[in-house]
């Protein structure tokens, strides 16, 4: 009987999930397809004939219409859209092109050939052929000889090699190598001193150094895969269904995402993952659909670690600028990644050939029912009564996980009845971990960077510092930037039994500089308003940012990751609106030598006030390692929060209705 039920309920939600996803015509924002992958591959394969030179495409993602266009389009939806583009980096004869390809009228609309400092994103294909060049490199050979291990069971990985001052630099990788013998854990077991340097247009080795012999960890206890435990074991949890017999609350229109009070479009990029555009929220009181955020994404995860010495102290990586968050991200499982109500979506991207990738379940969406409360209250107050009033919460969540090298980063954007939009962090995976001669700390007498977590296992001390780029248009584009200041005010008349209070003392950024914020600093709450919209008693109507921890970079200004990194030297940036900032660190960030940045836009200091601005917000983690991290680390979560701040003229969710009750049938597991 069981068994027959849960097939039944798996149909239905089957069937509902399948009559979600509908088709659609090309919304200006939707991501790049397959066969528009394919087009471009063949349209710039034509220009540039590959029997005579070699192409490859670091970066192919859709040249989005500038923002204007889009509004235009958006305020009569019959007429004819923006025109389709796609925008290539192609390396071209050691150069890199900026190409911008017409898709409609197939043809090639510029090519300039960029000749500033970096290079672009680095590919998957190029990856993997520069690791696989260790295997027969002769000098590498024998270091591994050398130390009594077997080549087979050695595999190498690419890491970027930063900037440290240099005027000029080819475009290269560094191989570091892991001893895989006994487990899959491979960053567990680093086959320390050896460094291989990768030039990338020659696909060659042109620098080898074999420096230091160090053990090399265990395999003992650095196993994470379920099958291979081995008693005893932890205790079993006891699972949960979740029934939806009407279906899913959410439809999908294309890539148009509709549910409850919440319309956003769901787009992807190989290099910042997610991206949620045109988010507009109903409000019940007025009877229509009002602007929240016009666009919003992960624009760069900046992660630099904290050993100096010659074998780490380049490990200072822009996950997303370097290695793609989208290019990373990893096919979610079913009942495991996303709850059984969820519904998946796969995404593309282009290969350095140009050809498509398929990611299938990259994203899922789900109704979240945590078991948390919307709101409540209990009154006691009204004598011979007791009134009680609760609203269960359900919110939206969509999902994506991009695993870069060892680490999976979870990407959440959750959004709620009550207007608020929560962008969840999670990090898990496997620290990034040194080997040392150490086997106990009683042995340790200098500074060894990190935190022994196993016999011969240093966790090195890094951080984690994720930019979002939020281009918030709170009912409408014409937006200011304001700080609310908690100020004390001190009683000196004695009107009052007090001796103090705390007030608000508003103060509106007028240029950029005054929207540069480090939190700790002054107690003060940041929101986006609209100065030309108010409520029917008079406030602005406008969103805030409720920060996640604060989270300071501690690198001096002037080291050179944290130049290539100034866009973390403040929490809060604000600029006005320009197609071409999107990426903190700039387009070009391999290598790159921070003078195109967040930080080096701002110094323009331009208008801010009444204007279409964009909220760039910074949250992190200080990350000390600890055992509990080892061998696969348990997920740390962070994030924030944007609410409505007067946005509405009251409780938005007051006459929400609360879920209907599902009722099981009467059902046994005996026979």
């Amino acid at each position: 009987m069981a068994s027959t039920l849960k097939l039944i309920l798996f149909l239905l939600l089957s069937f509902h999930i399948f009559s979600l996803v509908s088709s659609h015509q090309h919304h200006p924002l939707d991501s790049l397809t397959p066969s528009e992958f394919t087009l471009v591959r063949t349209i710039v394969n034509k220009t540039y004939p590959s029997s005579k030179l070699n192409i490859t495409f670091q970066y192919i993602g859709l040249d989005e219409p500038d923002k204007p266009i889009i509004l235009s389009w958006l305020s009569n939806s019959k007429s004819k859209p923006p025109p389709r583009r796609a925008f290539v980096i192609a390396r071209l004869d050691k150069q890199s092109h900026e190409i911008i390809v017409d898709l409609s009228t197939r043809v090639i609309v510029s090519d300039k050939v960029y000749h500033g400092h970096g290079y672009p994103l680095l590919t998957l294909d190029e990856q993997f052929a520069a690791a696989e060049l260790s295997q027969t490199y002769e000098p590498f050979i024998e270091s591994i000889k050398k130390r009594g291990l077997n080549l087979s069971e050695v595999v190498c990985s690419t890491f970027s090699v930063g900037w440290f001052g240099e005027l000029k630099s080819k475009r290269v990788l560094k191989l570091l190598c892991f001893y895989i013998d006994g487990t899959v854990n491979l960053y567990a077991r680093p086959v320390e001193g050896i460094t291989l340097v990768v030039d990338l247009d020659e696909m060659k080795i042109v620098k080898y150094n074999d420096r230091l012999i160090v053990p090399v960890p265990k395999a003992e206890g650095t196993e994470y895969r379920e099958s291979k435990q081995k008693p005893p074991f932890g205790p079993r949890l006891n699972g949960a269904a979740l029934v939806q017999p009407d279906g899913p609350g959410f439809k999908i229109d294309g890539h148009t995402v509709s549910w409850a009070n919440w319309k956003f479009h769901l787009g992807f990029d190989v290099r910042a993952g997610p991206i949620i555009s045109l988010a507009s929220i109903y409000d019940l009181e007025k009877q229509k659909y009002r602007q929240v955020l016009y666009r919003g994404f992960i624009s760069e995860l900046f992660v630099p670690y904290m050993d100096p010495t010659e074998e780490w102290y380049y490990k200072t990586f822009f996950d997303s600028g370097e290695f793609g968050f989208g290019q990373s991200a990893v096919s979610l499982k079913p009942l495991a990644d996303c709850p059984a109500n969820a519904v998946f979506l796969d995404s593309y991207y282009a290969s350095s050939d140009g050809t498509p990738v398929k990611i299938s379940n990259a994203f899922c969406i789900f109704e979240n029912h945590a078991g948390n409360i919307m709101w409540r209250h209990t009154e006691l107050s009204i004598p011979q009564k007791v009134i009680r009033e609760i609203r269960p919460d359900v919110s939206l969540v969509v999902r994506m996980v991009a695993t870069v090298g060892n680490y999976d980063y979870i990407i959440d954007w959750e959004f709620k009845p009550s207007g608020s939009i929560k962008l969840g962090i999670g990090l898990t995976g496997i620290l990034e971990m040194k080997g040392v001669i150490y086997t106990h700390t009683d042995q340790i007498k200098e500074n060894v960077h990190g935190t022994l977590l196993a016999e011969n296992t240093i966790g090195v001390y890094h951080d984690h510092f994720l930019t979002y780029y939020l281009d918030l248009d709170v009912d409408g584009e014409d937006n200011s930037f304001v700080k609310n200041n908690l100020e004390t005010i001190k009683v000196t008349n004695h009107s009052s039994p007090r001796k103090s209070y705390w007030t608000v003392v508003s103060e509106t950024a007028k240029t950029e500089s005054d929207a540069r914020i480090q939190f700790g600093l002054k107690p003060a709450e940041l929101v986006v308003v609209n100065p030309n919209k108010k409520t029917k008693v008079g406030n602005n109507v406008g969103y805030r940012l409720i920060p996640g921890s604060a989270t300071r970079p501690l690198l001096s200004y002037n080291d050179y990751p944290q130049i290539r990194g100034a866009f973390t030297n403040n929490d809060v940036w604000v600029t006005p609106y320009n197609k071409s900032e999107k990426w903190a660190g700039g387009l070009y960030v391999d290598q790159s030598q921070g003078d195109d940045t967040l930080a080096v836009w701002s110094l323009r200091n331009r208008k801010i006030e009444n204007k279409d601005i964009v909220l760039w917000y910074t949250t992190g983690f200080h990350h000390v390692p600890c055992q509990e991290d080892f061998p696969v680390m348990p997920t740390l979560s962070g994030g924030f929060e944007l609410r409505p701040t007067n946005f509405f003229d009251s409780n938005p969710v007051l006459k929400t209705r609360p879920p209907n009750p599902v009722h099981w049938p009467n059902c046994t597991n005996k026979p």
